[in-house]
């Protein structure tokens, strides 16, 4: 990612069985764009950071609740930030 978007939340996030970091929803869906993407002979659903328009990885609907959505994520799109205490 080429910017400080707020883009997911580690309360969000849960072991897909993908080795991807995996989240049920953005922090914000007006923080990434969704466009179809048709690479690879399949249709898939590409997340960009709404704030660079870097590549960040892949919505699927085979997530858990609440959405039913796994948002598969490149780790090196994403950047750790420890929640600052309120």
């Amino acid at each position: 990612m080429a910017c400080a978007t707020a883009l997911y939340d580690a309360a969000t996030e849960f072991d897909s069985g993908t080795g991807w970091p995996s989240y049920w929803q953005p922090i914000s869906r007006r923080n990434v764009i969704e466009s179809t993407d048709h690479l690879f002979g399949m249709t898939r659903t590409a997340i960009s950071c709404a704030g660079c328009d870097s590549h960040l990885g892949h919505v699927f609907d085979d997530g858990p609740r609440p959405t039913g959505l796994r948002y598969c994520m490149n780790s090196v799109a994403l950047r750790f930030v420890p929640r600052t205490a309120n």
